[in-house]
């Protein structure tokens, strides 16, 4: 009986957010509570963690443990965790890239400081202010005999990065029709053939 009792008040553990976060030698960790500063050579982030999980740290990295009255709530919380720390840990020592690509005649991408201003041919420049801990470059490449600017963005915070990346493919979304409009590197768009003529 005491057994079971112990089973059933131990707390459920994701497979894998049981598993360490490893920490590079580069990287600097301070834990105060559920609140996880870390810094390397791309930059620093702090983040609170969820509800239900802790954070320790051993010889093998960053281990996130769930708290024995989460329940399986904590099981998911867990492997959450870990997933964030990971992001983390990835993006102060490696960073985080992303490009998107301009397709449209008459389509422009310049840099004025921290200032990006997009033609997308709208009745109006588009101007967006970076935010910091991002960066930003303009590249002007050639592919099938035409040239379009691809714009690259780059940060240690992956949230960050995720959303001004879709915030700037979403002021001119690419079209079904002629594949007008900003998209990401590799993404596919699934072109839709116009209408072939008039009523008969």
């Amino acid at each position: 009986m005491a057994a079971m009792t112990s089973r059933q008040t131990a707390a459920k553990q994701s497979r894998t957010g049981k598993r360490p976060v490893p920490v590079p030698p580069q990287a600097t960790v301070v834990i105060a509570g559920s609140r996880v500063r870390l810094k390397g050579p791309k930059g620093a982030l702090e983040r609170v963690l969820p509800e239900g999980v802790s954070v320790t740290r051993s010889d093998d990295g960053l281990r996130v443990v769930p708290a024995p009255a989460s329940a399986g709530n904590g099981a998911r919380m867990q492997g959450l965790a870990r997933a964030l720390l990971m992001n983390m840990v990835h993006g102060v020592c490696n960073g985080y890239t992303r490009a998107l690509d301009l397709y449209g005649v008459g389509y422009r991408a310049e840099l004025q400081g921290r200032q990006l201003n997009l033609s997308l041919g709208l009745s109006h420049v588009v101007q967006l202010a970076l935010p910091q801990g991002l960066s930003a470059r303009v590249e002007i490449i050639e592919e099938g005999g035409q040239k379009r600017p691809r714009l690259h963005l780059a940060s240690h915070d992956k949230e960050l990065l995720g959303q001004v990346a879709a915030r700037i493919r979403s002021l001119r979304p690419p079209e079904p029709y002629k594949g007008k409009g900003v998209r990401y590197v590799g993404e596919t768009i699934r072109e839709k053939a116009g209408k072939s003529g008039g009523r008969k």
